[in-house]
């Protein structure tokens, strides 16, 4: 029998978990933060004011702490989720541009089998159109400036 295989996580699906996990991470520190303050805070009305003074400062510091890390860590994420998100448009575009080039080439070789020109071709041709063009023109031209000479010279004779 086979071992199932294991499937490999997108850089997208990895971001997204580790953002999830912070966000939790966030929620505990949160939610101790809060406990925490509510046992000083019976402490501080039990003890004094001085007390709480303390604990205001101490909490203070605690908080900014928190909010400094949590702060790098959706920092962290958001780069993460852009860097991701930025492969993803490349590895899209790059897609595209593949199956474009294959539509391209597809439709090519069915209109060469059915016998209609390229691109190519009808440059060649409407060149050379231009130039028969401009033979004639010159033709044309040196056959009516020749044309009243010899008129003229069959009424003398």
């Amino acid at each position: 029998m086979s071992k199932p295989k294991l499937k490999k996580k997108s850089p997208a699906e990895e971001t997204a978990q580790q953002a999830r996990s912070v966000g939790k991470s966030v929620m505990d520190s949160a939610q101790q933060i809060w406990l925490a303050g509510l046992g000083a805070f019976a402490k501080a009305q039990a003890e004094g004011g001085k007390l709480f003074e303390s604990l205001v400062k101490e909490g203070a510091a605690l908080d900014a702490k928190t909010r400094k890390f949590t702060d790098a860590k959706v920092a962290e994420a958001r780069g993460n989720v852009e860097s991701t998100l930025g492969q993803v448009r490349e590895r899209s575009q790059e897609t595209w541009d593949k199956l474009e080039k294959v539509f391209e080439d597809r439709v090519s070789r069915a209109l060469g089998r059915l016998g209609i020109p390229g691109r190519d071709e009808i440059k060649t041709l409407t060149g050379r159109v231009e130039e028969l063009s401009r033979e004639v023109r010159k033709l044309t031209a040196t056959r009516s400036d020749a044309a009243p000479a010899k008129r003229a010279a069959r009424k003398r004779a």
